[in-house]
């Protein structure tokens, strides 16, 4: 793989930044949240990543968003069910988004 250049690291973390601001306004009604994982594609402005948080419909699940750095907008992609095991693992590590509790079902907006 090729070493990341200075101006790559630097697009990196404005992408992180853009997507922190839009995605927080929209996740935290699911917070606790956990990003589990993210992939910037810089030749297309866009950083794709994957979020854990407990739905109170469907239990754990995985979402994969990507956030368009050109148009500031966030994607749904899709999502996955998680079983308990994986998410306890996944709990052990820090929230992207903290909440004092798992969400409630009046809490959740969508």
């Amino acid at each position: 793989m090729a070493k990341e250049s200075t101006i790559d690291k630097q697009r990196i973390k404005a992408m992180k930044e853009g997507r922190d601001q839009k995605a927080h306004e929209h996740f935290v009604q699911y917070a606790p949240v956990w990003l589990v994982t993210e992939e910037p594609a810089l030749n297309i402005d866009t950083l794709y990543f994957n979020i854990v948080f407990h739905h109170p419909q469907y239990g754990w699940v995985n979402r994969r968003y990507a956030y368009d750095v050109v148009t500031d907008v966030l994607y749904h992609k899709g999502q996955q069910l998680i079983d308990e095991e994986k998410a306890l693992e996944i709990q052990t590590k820090e929230p992207y988004i903290k909440a004092s509790s798992i969400n409630s079902v009046q809490a959740y907006g969508g």
